[in-house]
């Protein structure tokens, strides 16, 4: 039997699903143990003490001087921009996306400026963003779609692009516009691929989102992050990292959970 053909029950793939989370903790527990048993005041690897009473001050108690909840009042700020720039971004994509894809003449004058943006650094146009839009949401939003946006555009255009022809040879024979093909033809076979790809560009978007809020915010999960190092507050760092983890993966969740159900002939497609 070779390797490549065997493949583990459902509850051997469950346990080496989990196998390298729990080693990552006992390798922490044992690094944190041996650093506090040196220096009891340690705050490089804090235990899991430290941690539980940071996620209670942050969570679950009002900040004596705003009477907010840090923790979650920081969550909906990240999360308003994050949904803020992702939505635009994806609204662009889908639009010059089918465009290039579907006509030539958008394909020639677009493709190339849209290849040239998509390599250019969003982190170093961060300083023109606060230039020009200021320091307030616009420029933290901005950030998200120009980081984001000129790949989602290329990927979808690559999608359209590689389309059956046959497919559009038979809407033209049944006397079908390039409008009627772009919305009945093209616009139902990409949106699956639309979702996929907005899945693949969350890590890039909390990048982004994160860079930008530690340089200006005064509200964040990035903003709190970047103030509480400077106490070297790993309690509070390594709790807001996990947590904003667990956020991405929830929302690829979701939108996987999304495509599945609106679009179901796609996840037969991917087992095919």
């Amino acid at each position: 039997m070779r390797w490549i053909n065997t493949h583990p029950s459902k509850g051997a793939r469950l346990a080496l699903m989990l196998a390298p989370f729990v080693l990552v903790l006992i390798a922490y527990a044992i690094g944190s143990a041996a650093r506090l048993a040196e220096n009891p005041n340690d705050k490089l690897l804090p235990g899991l003490a430290g941690f539980a009473t940071a996620i209670d001050r942050f969570a679950f108690t009002a900040d004596v001087r705003t009477g907010d909840y840090l923790l979650w009042v920081d969550t909906m700020a990240s999360l308003i921009r994050l949904v803020s720039g992702l939505g635009i971004a994806t609204l662009i994509a889908l639009i010059l996306g089918m465009l290039i894809g579907m006509l030539p003449y958008m394909r020639s004058a677009l493709s190339l400026f849209v290849a040239t943006v998509s390599m250019a650094p969003p982190l170093a146009l961060l300083p023109i963003l606060f230039i020009i839009a200021g320091l307030g949401e616009t420029s933290k939003i901005a950030l998200i779609v120009i980081g984001v946006a000129p790949i989602m555009i290329r990927d979808l255009a690559l999608t359209a692009v590689n389309l059956p022809r046959e497919q559009i040879i038979k809407a033209e024979t049944l006397g079908g516009s390039s409008w009627q093909i772009g919305l009945r033809v093209v616009l139902p076979q990409i949106l699956p691929r639309l979702i996929t790809t907005l899945r693949l560009q969350l890590g890039p978007a909390w990048l982004f989102l994160i860079a930008a809020e530690a340089i200006s915010a005064d509200a964040g999960l990035g903003y709190r992050i970047f103030l509480v190092r400077r106490y070297l507050a790993m309690d509070v760092i390594f709790p807001y990292v996990v947590w904003i983890t667990l956020l991405a993966v929830a929302a690829d969740w979701l939108l996987d959970r999304l495509r599945i159900r609106l679009f179901p002939w796609s996840e037969l497609e991917k087992q095919a």
